[in-house]
């Protein structure tokens, strides 16, 4: 402003008395104009470009990266929560938009409270599998913006045949920290193990005697009448030739918690393994294992 009004006192005399010039009182009156228009349009230009990076530094303000608890939890269906005993699961967070892993571990800790995930009533808002020892993933994430997650639970790790996947999206908003319950995922099935598949007799029309253990994913018994309800179950025992069925037959509790067992007659010589299969369609768990055949 002061060089403003100091273009205007020199040009002032020019204007008002003549002298060299005056005939172009005009001209110079123009000019005077001018340079008034050309201040203020440079200090317009400053306020704009002060207001700009105003604006851009408060974007730039937010990119600072937050910390932003998660909690995730691996569940067996109709069971309870993927534990120690069967390996745990695995837990694998990506950005959704770009696949970057932001984190990745292992669920560690107990079944949970029996009581809570399956007898209470489970009410809206209520505390389920949030309790002292119980699995789970926890991780601190730096968010910089909201961040849409894929999150992955794979399990359970110590039985290969046995092991499902399940996934996720979901949005975080950085500084909201995801705790309690945390973001759960469900994992369907039956860990199925065969513990014997002894041939009496390799000639065709003999025998083979199968006994296999049958649990929860989580690690949880089963049995007739228990909170698992074997009843509720389809449990076969099937001879394989080269992959093919070549015959089969169901296995029944075996008065031991969890083990079921059967005798399968052989066809045919050539039978290789056999196949036990585990089946709850009303609750979709389904499980499967196979093992070579041995002979006695």
């Amino acid at each position: 402003m002061e060089k403003t009004l100091e273009l205007l006192w020199v040009d002032r005399p020019q204007l008002q008395h003549g002298g060299a010039g005056a005939g172009n009182g005009h001209t110079d009156c123009l000019t005077v104009f001018r340079k008034l228009f050309s201040a203020v349009n440079r200090r317009f230009f400053l306020l704009s470009v002060s207001a700009l990076l105003f604006l851009f530094a408060a974007p730039a303000l937010a990119q600072e990266a937050v910390p932003t608890r998660v909690v995730v939890r691996a569940l067996s269906n109709d069971a309870k929560i993927i534990q120690d005993p069967v390996g745990g699961a695995q837990i694998i967070i990506r950005d959704a938009e770009t696949g970057e892993v932001l984190a990745e571990g292992q669920q560690t800790g107990d079944s949970g409270s029996t009581d809570k995930i399956m007898k209470q009533p489970h009410e809206r808002g209520a505390t389920i599998y949030d309790v002292p020892g119980a699995a789970k993933y926890e991780t601190t994430l730096d968010l910089t913006r909201p961040t849409r997650v894929k999150i992955t639970a794979k399990g359970p790790l110590d039985y290969p045949q046995s092991i499902q996947t399940a996934s996720k999206t979901t949005l975080l908003i950085p500084g909201q920290d995801v705790t309690g319950d945390g973001i759960t995922l469900t994992l369907h099935g039956f860990i199925v193990e065969v513990l014997d598949a002894s041939v009496i007799d390799a000639s065709p029309g003999s025998s083979v005697d199968v006994r296999a253990r049958v649990r929860m994913m989580c690690g949880c018994p089963t049995e007739p009448g228990g909170l698992w309800d074997a009843n509720r179950y389809t449990i076969r025992a099937q001879l394989l030739n080269e992959g093919k069925v070549v015959a089969e037959a169901p296995l029944s509790f075996a008065g031991t918690t969890s083990e079921y067992a059967g005798t399968v007659s052989r066809p045919e010589a050539g039978v290789t393994a056999v196949h036990v299969t585990a089946s709850d369609s009303a609750r979709v768990n389904f499980g499967t294992a196979t093992e070579s055949l041995s002979a006695n």
